[in-house]
């Protein structure tokens, strides 16, 4: 869990005192020396080492000797490394930090091994929730448990029958919800399955506690809206959580307007601790938007809003994945499309055609084949492609639909620890034929496509050394299975590296801002406790972050 990780982190008691001696030139200005270090970068053409590293005014201005020459002219402070390995600082491509913030004031049911397992943990929580307020939570997943059934409202009614629960799927593509949550909805029996959703039905009808995709809507929109306090606090919270596990950036995949306001608000407050490159969730409230220009970057290029993310498809474990023939484990199901081609193709060319980004979530063959067909004939020039727009997981891909990444310039966003988390369902779902298309990320790469990584959080645990885990060995965080899932698809330590560095930078076109900590680029950093390039596979999970940097400057430090 993620709180179990950074408690983790700081019950170590890595005391950067013993570790990092600073000291303060006579007549200091804003340069720092960090010095005695093992320092790793990668960028595109490949990876680069430096002993000492120099930054002035925030920005990279010289490695090894150059840097030891300079320091002395520039009254630079002082760092000494310690010999501790220092990487550029790692970027989620695709996160969802609002809920990050929310779901630390949750029930966390990630893990749960049996349904009791589940209830179990709701009725811990409750013993010290308000009574009178909606009861949330989020991460089961009915795969992991025995008979791989929907859970139902009856389930939950035996926790209360008067307050609302609605728990969400791990995927964030279904609710499971208790009778008292139907009834303030007003959802039963006749209420019909709204356009790219589905309600979950017992025998005779009615509806038996899961909302899969547009469905969820129909109890989300009866649920009481945080206030913006609430909220500005709660990303306040998860850009805070994600500093400590060692990332100067994220990629905040589908936000209201309204929450960009809120970064807004962090940035004049001088309170937004990482970069967060926003993207715009599609509605009808926020469209009127795309019809200008984004906007430039703000707070010294640490808020961006220049991308739109629109959801096509479903998830693989709700079966709401949009396939191209029926899934392997239930005929004459092929999940959900959440726009018809037509709406995807207009909504995505008045993106473009104003200069937007538009970064699009597919998961099945057939969500990814339309999203494809839909780039095609709307980026119809250089400038169009220019923009590098993405299939946020591009999870499961005809084989045939692969070479159209590099075609069409379209980015390949994946997050490595979907394959070792979906490993035990995803063939089950797909069959032994589709899956050679499914997580292919070696088969991307030998395409000429362009990848970026993240992880989804908190769909997964946020931590990037999970997906750097993950991308490398193809195996989970238990070593199984012991070659790798599918272990064709692994990537090398440099290219996982890069997936979250130079790549994630690239994808929000940024990599000459920060990602490679290449000279002038921003002094984005982290110190960390092992040799990524070195160490034995497994350890690559068990990596602890001692301090994060940005702009040469401070924000975690494993002592705090």
């Amino acid at each position: 869990m993620l709180r179990q990780t950074l408690s983790r982190t700081l019950a170590l008691g890595l005391s950067l005192c013993g570790l990092l001696t600073l000291s303060t030139a006579h007549g200091a200005t804003d340069a720092l020396l960090l010095s005695n270090i093992h320092g790793y970068r990668v960028d595109a053409s490949g990876r680069h080492t430096f002993s000492a590293l120099l930054v002035e005014n925030g920005k990279v201005r010289a490695y090894d000797d150059s840097a030891m020459a300079l320091a002395d002219s520039l009254h630079a402070q002082r760092l000494d490394g310690a010999g501790n390995v220092v990487l550029p600082g790692l970027i989620d491509a695709h996160g969802h930090v609002q809920d990050l913030g929310q779901e630390q004031m949750q029930v966390d049911l990630r893990g749960s091994t049996t349904l009791q397992d589940a209830l179990n943990r709701i009725t811990a929580f409750t013993r010290h929730a308000t009574a009178t307020n909606w009861l949330q939570g989020r991460g089961w997943n009915q795969v992991l448990w025995p008979g791989q059934q929907f859970p139902t409202a009856a389930d939950l009614d035996h926790i209360s029958a008067t307050q609302p629960i609605v728990m969400e799927r791990v995927d964030g593509h279904a609710i499971w919800v208790n009778s008292a949550a139907l009834k303030v909805a007003g959802v039963n029996a006749q209420t019909v399955d709204p356009a790219g959703g589905q309600i979950i039905r017992d025998s005779k009808g009615n509806p038996a506690g899961v909302f899969v995709d547009n469905a969820m809507s129909l109890i989300l929109d009866r649920m009481p809206p945080a206030s913006a306090d609430e909220r500005r606090q709660q990303l306040l919270s998860a850009l805070n959580a994600l500093a400590k596990l060692g990332m100067t950036g994220v990629h905040d995949a589908g936000i209201p307007y309204s929450d960009y306001q809120l970064y807004q608000q962090l940035g004049q407050r001088q309170q937004l601790p990482i970069r967060v490159y926003a993207m715009l969730a599609d509605s009808p409230t926020d469209r009127k938007w795309l019809q200008q220009p984004p906007g430039p970057a703000q707070f010294d290029n640490r808020l961006y809003l220049q991308a739109l993310k629109i959801v096509a498809d479903g998830a693989l474990g709700s079966r709401g994945a949009a396939m191209l023939a029926d899934y392997s484990d239930q005929p004459q199901h092929r999940g959900l499309m959440l726009y018809t081609a037509a709406e995807l193709q207009a909504v995505t060319a008045l993106a473009v055609n104003h200069g937007w980004q538009v970064n699009i979530h597919a998961i099945g063959d057939a969500g990814n084949q339309r999203v494809l067909d839909t780039f095609a004939a709307v980026l119809r020039d250089d400038k169009a492609r220019a923009l590098r727009h993405r299939i946020e997981h591009a999870q499961v891909l005809a084989l045939t639909d692969i070479p159209r990444f590099k075609a069409l310039n379209v980015i390949a966003s994946i997050q490595p620890t979907h394959a070792t988390s979906d490993m035990n369902m995803a063939e089950t779902r797909i069959g032994p034929e589709r899956i050679k298309g499914a997580y292919a990320w070696r088969k991307l790469l030998n395409a000429g496509a362009h990848l970026a990584g993240g992880s989804d959080f908190p769909v997964e645990y946020a931590n990037p050394f999970y997906g750097l885990h993950a991308a490398v060995t193809r195996r989970d965080r238990d070593g199984q299975p012991p070659g790798g899932w599918y272990p064709d698809e692994k990537l090398s330590r440099d290219e996982a590296l890069k997936l979250f560095t130079f790549d994630a930078a690239y994808a929000a076109r940024m990599e000459n801002l920060t990602g490679s900590l290449a000279i002038g680029q921003y002094a984005d950093f982290i110190i960390v406790d092992r040799d990524f390039f070195t160490v034995p596979e497994q350890e690559i999970a068990t990596t602890e972050v001692l301090s994060t940097w940005l702009a040469g400057k401070k924000i975690y430090s494993g002592a705090d």
